[in-house]
């Protein structure tokens, strides 16, 4: 298999030092590479708390994106760590990817454009006959329904309004509207497989469909605390 130096160089796009660069441009065709490790199944490619040495020429290539309007690739990086626990690359797919840039509290997310969003808000129908969640193979309806009586007690605690974005369907909507909004689970009963007891006020938080659906669009999902921290970033 070619280098990595090699595989970038392939295909038009430098960097400014070989060793320590994990982004790469091509300005003649205007793109931006990022490497995706295997294990950053949210498509996480930069943290802005990151302190390598290659920090700010990647932070500039994620402006050439959101600002410049370059688009953003990402080639596929098998993790693996030295013996002091450092990241090291075990190897990589010299295929890339198109994809999409997405901020999110100081993180930036490489995510595709063809999400089946519908498939991932599925978790969230609410109808199971247990206030126990316990470990989806004990579930026999369906693994992710909710619980009415969670459901309940959080809107008891949070209203009908979205958590997030305030939206209120009675207010916009008239009658129609009357309390209707979603209710995201924060723990994935996925990631769980063991028992606990659903706590209303900390697990449930009710959401706009916006908000909803765009929680959902990377996995592990956004937390709600930094989606409404985006916002209020976007506003200023």
């Amino acid at each position: 298999m070619a280098s990595r130096k090699k595989f970038i160089e392939s295909v038009g796009a430098t960097c400014a030092n070989w060793y320590w660069s994990w982004s790469f441009v091509n300005h003649q065709e205007r793109f931006v590479i990022f490497g995706l490790w295997d294990v950053h199944k949210n498509g996480l490619i930069l943290e802005k708390q990151w302190n390598g040495h290659g920090l700010n020429q990647s932070l500039e290539h994620i402006r050439l994106v959101q600002e410049n309007g370059y688009t953003l690739k990402t080639f596929p990086i098998k993790y693996s760590q030295t013996d002091n626990g450092n990241p090291r690359i075990k190897g990589f797919d010299p295929i890339l990817t198109d994809k999409l840039l997405v901020s999110v509290s100081g993180c930036w997310y490489a995510i595709s454009d063809d999400i089946d969003v519908e498939e991932a808000i599925a978790e969230e129908v609410v109808n199971p006959e247990i206030f126990i969640e316990g470990a989806t193979k004990n579930i026999s309806v369906n693994a992710y329904e909710r619980n009415p009586k969670a459901r309940k007690e959080c809107l008891e605690i949070y209203g009908y309004k979205c958590f997030v974005c305030h939206f209120d369907f009675k207010k916009t909507y008239g009658d129609i509207g009357l309390n209707f909004i979603h209710v995201h689970h924060e723990v994935a009963l996925a990631d769980i497989g063991q028992e606990y007891e659903v706590d209303p006020r900390n697990d449930l938080k009710p959401l706009c469909p916006n908000c909803h659906a765009i929680i959902h669009r990377i996995h592990p999902p956004i937390k709600v605390d930094d989606l409404k921290k985006n916002i209020k970033l976007l506003a200023r």
